[in-house]
């Protein structure tokens, strides 16, 4: 159930279908899984649905170093859509998963990306 209402808030914020958002919920926590540390990955785990918790789970402690347009390429490549797609679902995940796990531990993992990945996590501003 949990689970559901991440990809819907997913689904909302990048203006996808919901299969689009699980899929792009899927490529984008196992990407960040790969390029934060095990343990801020495991600490993060622990906020979310059980369904989505193993995405989240990694055999190593050492993240990958890879920046903003690999993590797109590779989100893209696993969602199995083109990068405009990625960019807004990475977006909306984030954002998602900012206002799940709270701002410390949220913070704690944003830390270890690029500024530019970093800054996918901010809510886009309004305009005048």
């Amino acid at each position: 159930m949990a689970e559901l209402k991440f990809v819907e808030k997913v689904a909302a914020r990048a203006g996808v279908p919901p299969d689009t958002a699980r899929s792009l919920t899927e490529a984008t926590l196992g990407t960040l899984t790969q390029r934060i540390s095990g343990g801020q990955a495991g600490a993060l785990a622990g906020h979310l649905a059980d369904e989505l918790s193993p995405l989240l789970i990694k055999g190593t402690e050492d993240p990958e170093a890879f920046g903003y347009d690999e993590f797109l390429r590779r989100v893209a490549d696993r969602a199995g859509v083109d990068r405009g797609v990625a960019e807004r679902g990475v977006r909306a995940v984030l954002q998602t998963l900012h206002r799940v796990v709270g701002h410390r531990e949220f913070e704690d993992a944003m830390v270890q990306l690029p500024a530019d990945l970093r800054a996918l996590a901010e809510p886009l501003p309004h305009g005048p």
